[in-house]
């Protein structure tokens, strides 16, 4: 299983990184939706993308509208951020996302988001 963490922020890619690969899922990252799509585009295909909103270059809401008008419907998206307001879940899931995890979250949050994925047992 492959995920691709995309996040302008070094310490929750960190964070993403250490909890997922701690569940046997292999990871890469990006720092914003540009870089990540990049990634999508070379390589062997991801599983799982875990987008942030607010990045610079491209946001997270781009890069998923971007992502399922290029034919990447196969990949589950993870909006993970702190916009918690519900118009930035229903654009969200409008666009394509799958789930949607805020910051801050802890291993236990983020499995049961896996979990209802079908990625990990809960």
């Amino acid at each position: 299983m492959r995920a691709l963490i995309v996040d302008d922020s070094r310490f929750v890619r960190d964070f993403l990184r250490g909890l997922l690969e701690e569940k046997g899922i292999e990871c890469e990252e990006a720092s914003d939706g540009k870089a990540g799509l990049s990634h999508l585009h070379e390589g062997d295909p991801f599983d799982l993308a875990l987008v942030d909103w607010n990045m610079p270059v491209m946001d997270g809401l781009d890069m998923l509208k971007n992502m399922r008008a290029e034919g990447y419907a196969d990949v589950k998206v993870m909006m993970v951020t702190t916009e918690a307001e519900d118009d930035f879940i229903i654009r969200s899931l409008d666009a394509g996302a799958d789930e949607y995890l805020m910051k801050p979250f802890d291993n236990e949050a983020l499995t049961e988001k896996l979990a209802m994925l079908g990625f990990v047992e809960a």
